[in-house]
């Protein structure tokens, strides 16, 4: 018997072997490197904690949170325009200087978008329908060439998406950007298990395996050796954002030169919540610490409080922008630090399931427990913790759905006004409906513009400036 299996048996998991001489060899040495990969203790550690446990949700939180402090944008109330002055400054000598990376959690699947493929491949923007990736790789590619330093892409992929991710970087000559410069790797996996602690299989071969959420990234930057590759290359600042979101602005010098100049170990971007019920964590802050509290934890009367101004108390809405600092990721994702770990949350889910026999089951309800990490989580275990407003007009507007709120039909609304406005700026006349949206439908590519400063500056030195009309695109 291997040690493995050796040591499933002496942990109360060794039904996951039980057909493994049923298997093909290659099945079999399958099954050996999933198991290889649990750390049982550690999932017995779940079990108990999260699984059997039957203390119920402590209801006392509303009297121990605050809102969180944040920077206000230089042009809102409180702002201060020399500070950001001075941050955009500090940050764009960080990039002269080749200290930062960008870093894109993009496991997932188009499924909610009814699109079979890495959500990263599919398009979104309003005239070329250009992918998220080409969206995400034109604006790093604009940014190295803006700062004379090439920007380092590191890609979390999964299990389900990572050789159809990196087969389309490929065939799209990896968007214009050094191929050495782009990095995939994959997440994190954890075994599915019943209400007893039991390993699920999902077939005589498999277990039953799911990612460990976005905040497994920082694990996974570990584990991969990507920290090491950083830390070779002189990288120590870590641009994370999400694959869902075409606004965001992968590379902001502001943001990192305010990161910089309070040397934080993980800052983050807030934009006000349009509305109290709007389905965002909010940034809070709990005896001293800065934390990041779901939106379906906060208690309802903080959800709907409003300060004296009117305005809603506990806005700060967390939009998953962040940066780390590389060291940080190093602490909290080796686990070396045993008081500076994430926890994992809890999520009970319809999972099939082989049973003692080998016969496949289909529940109609919910039967397994899934675990998985939170990447805001690593909030509070952070040293001197930033959190800086941002416009959603300028940086928010993820595609989630097939259909409505957070749309392919509302981001590539968001883009084009985003565009109207920039064209405005430079003189242009063009005129748009009362919510900014332009009569035309044009696209401005990040090579072309990725600021409003950087589109003017493009549109001025052109020779013959064309009208924007249906389908133009400025590249």
């Amino acid at each position: 018997m291997s040690k493995t299996r050796e040591y499933f048996e002496n942990n109360g998991q060794g039904h996951v072997f039980t057909f493994f001489d049923e298997l093909t060899e290659p099945e079999q040495e399958n099954l050996l490197k999933q198991a290889s990969d649990i750390d049982l203790e550690e999932l017995s550690g779940l079990v108990s904690s999260l699984v059997q446990n039957t203390g119920s949700k402590n209801d006392s939180i509303a009297d121990s949170l605050e809102p969180a402090e944040f920077t206000p944008l230089p042009n809102s109330d409180g702002g201060n325009p020399s500070l950001w002055i001075e941050a955009r400054e500090k940050g764009e000598a960080a990039l002269r200087a080749g200290r930062v990376a960008a870093f894109t959690v993009a496991g997932g699947q188009g499924t909610r978008l009814g699109y079979d493929g890495p959500k990263g491949t599919f398009g979104v923007t309003p005239v070329l329908k250009k992918s998220l990736f080409q969206v995400f790789a034109e604006k790093i590619l604009a940014s190295s060439r803006i700062f004379g330093r090439p920007v380092p892409w590191f890609i979390l992929t999964s299990v389900i998406n990572h050789d159809q991710t990196v087969a389309f970087f490929k065939e799209n000559d990896f968007f214009g950007l050094p191929e050495d410069r782009v990095h995939f790797f994959s997440q994190g996996l954890m075994p599915a298990v019943d209400a007893d602690g039991k390993i699920l299989m999902s077939n005589k071969g498999q277990i039953a395996l799911s990612p460990d959420g976005h905040g497994g990234s920082l694990r996974a930057l570990v584990r991969s050796g990507a920290v090491r590759q950083m830390e070779a290359d002189g990288i120590d600042t870590i641009s994370y954002f999400q694959v869902d979101n075409p606004l965001v602005r992968c590379i902001d010098p502001a943001f990192i030169g305010f990161h910089l100049m309070n040397d934080s170990e993980l800052s983050s971007k807030m934009v006000p919540k349009a509305y109290p019920e709007e389905k965002v964590g909010v940034f809070c802050q709990q005896n001293g610490q800065a934390l990041v509290v779901e939106y379906s934890d906060l208690p309802e009367r903080l959800a709907q409080e409003r300060d004296d101004s009117g305005e809603i108390k506990f806005r700060a809405g967390s939009i998953a922008i962040h940066i780390f600092d590389r060291n940080f990721v190093d602490r909290l994702g080796s686990g070396r630090d045993e008081s500076a770990k994430l926890p994992f949350h809890l999520a009970h889910k319809k999972v099939p399931f082989i049973d003692e026999s080998g016969s496949i089951h289909e529940p109609t309800e919910p039967n397994a427990y899934k675990f998985e990490m939170f990447v805001f989580d690593a909030l509070p275990f952070a040293a001197n913790p930033v959190i800086i407003e941002t416009s959603r007009a300028n940086d928010f507007s993820p595609v989630k759905n097939a259909t409505g709120v957070d749309s392919v039909e509302t981001s590539s609304a968001d883009q084009l006004r985003q565009f109207a406005r920039w064209a405005k700026e430079a003189g242009i006349a063009l005129e748009t409906d009362d919510t900014g949206l332009p009569p035309v439908t044009f696209e401005v590519s990040p090579l072309f513009g990725d600021t409003p400063g950087r589109f003017i500056s493009s549109w001025n030195a052109l020779e013959h400036k064309p009208e924007l009309t249906d389908g133009l695109v400025l590249v």
